[in-house]
């Protein structure tokens, strides 16, 4: 049973079903839509997705992003970096609408697994009396609820995976206390908006710093390309409070005012993007705060774990919250595939999961590459033409080692590696 049916929780189980592990997926909301703004997916999760036949559907729905910009708030370009295929990956990276993504798995789960392989309107509110300490033999009991009725309802699973996000109610269960989320003191606002194209109508640009304001933009929709516009998925992220307060406010699709984001960019015009005219054009803005959780000791017990934000909720640094959900489900259906007792099989992908995505944690909150965007504001606060005279060499050598540790995967090692496809298991 997998609790939740956004990225993580639809992509466990395409994996789980092309492994030939029956499972069931409940989903708190009563129905699903295409709801959210643009997310980035990196190569190493791209491959994953194409693994599991997706391709077509990928490139109808997305944008390979071609490079990323760095740049100061004068909008002065301090380092640009090849993303994807142009960087040397097999796969491309992805700029995609989040809730189109998720329809996309959506209707994949529901052509290969049945139309009642979601079932939506249900939540998880605990394990049964003593489920846990007895999980060594039969079936895992786990309370569920009709979120439209609030009739109880009673179910079980073999092995049970809490993919319901960064308010994960299979993670408090198994983590009851010490668990608060951390607010990096940022607010971040985000939209779409349509426009003409800025480059090559494929690059991601990152301007500012987290010091102050800074406001990430990309291209998401393959449809307006082809009428020679850009759909751009924007992101606004000002300090507005001191790191590391705790907070249990964290609402994903709360409502942000343009009055509230648009004074913090005013003046913000640049060569090749109007900031002010960008935020002013979204016909919805959200508003919610730049959070995440310090790492677990452990994920799970047992034949239960945890997946995805549920896992590991990180700062959006180096675009890896939806990437890594996907590498999670693809090892851990890799991981009960290929071992003969489920425990140890969750014990493996836990294994092996942690030791990536604890690092990626933390590696977001020190914001190094802003660091460098920052000193060659410092240095030349009227701007500048060339970055060579602002920075040196070992500087921008530092700046893109940086980046790669939050945004990369060493592009010879993915190539190369084995594909975590496994066969169907004999029925």
């Amino acid at each position: 049973m997998v609790i939740g049916a956004g990225i993580g929780g639809l992509t466990t189980a395409l994996s789980l079903h092309a492994a030939g592990i029956d499972c069931t997926v409940v989903e708190a909301v009563p129905e699903l839509k295409p709801l959210g703004v643009g997310i980035n997916l990196q190569p190493h999760a791209v491959r994953e997705l194409v693994d599991l036949g997706l391709r077509e559907d990928l490139v109808r729905t997305g944008i390979p992003t071609r490079a990323l910009t760095y740049a100061t708030r004068r909008g002065d370009v301090v380092m640009t970096v090849p993303r994807g295929r142009a960087a040397g990956y097999r796969w491309p990276q992805l700029s995609i609408h989040r809730g189109h993504l998720q329809m996309l798995l959506l209707r994949a789960v529901q052509d290969r697994l049945g139309q009642d392989a979601v079932r939506a309107g249900l939540a998880f509110e605990d394990f049964a009396p003593g489920a846990l300490e007895r999980a060594g033999a039969g079936p895992i009991k786990v309370r569920l609820r009709e979120t439209t009725t609030g009739r109880q309802v009673a179910d079980g699973a073999d092995v049970v995976v809490g993919a319901d996000g960064v308010h994960s109610a299979v993670r408090a269960r198994l983590h009851p206390r010490g668990d608060e989320l951390r607010w990096s003191g940022i607010t971040m606002w985000r939209g779409i908006t349509e426009r003409a194209p800025y480059f090559d109508g494929a690059t991601m640009v990152v301007v500012g710093t987290q010091d102050g304001a800074k406001i990430v933009a990309y291209p998401i929709c393959p449809q307006a390309r082809a009428r020679g516009r850009a759909l751009v998925n924007w992101v606004a992220e000002v300090r507005t409070a001191q790191a590391g307060t705790a907070t249990t406010e964290a609402d994903w699709w709360r409502a942000g005012r343009l009055e509230d984001v648009r004074p913090h960019f005013a003046g913000w015009v640049l060569p090749y993007l109007d900031v002010p005219e960008l935020i002013a054009g979204a016909g919805r803005i959200l508003e919610y705060p730049m959070v995440d959780k310090e790492p677990l000791p452990y994920w799970g017990a047992g034949r239960v774990t945890l997946l995805g934000d549920a896992a590991h909720p990180m700062y959006p640094v180096g675009s890896n919250g939806g990437s890594q959900a996907v590498l999670d489900a693809r090892y851990l259906a890799l991981a009960l595939a290929s071992e003969p007792d489920p425990a140890a099989a969750l014990a493996r992908y836990e294994h092996e999961r942690r030791r990536q995505t604890d690092g990626l944690v933390r590696s977001g909150h020190r914001f190094e590459v802003d660091e460098m965007v920052k000193l060659a504001e410092q240095r030349a606060p009227g701007g500048f033409t060339d970055i060579s005279e602002v920075l040196s060499a070992q500087e921008l050598s530092r700046m893109a080692e940086a980046h790669r540790r939050v945004a990369d995967m060493d592009v010879q090692t993915l190539n190369e590696r084995p594909s975590w496809t496994v066969s169907r298991l004999p029925l």
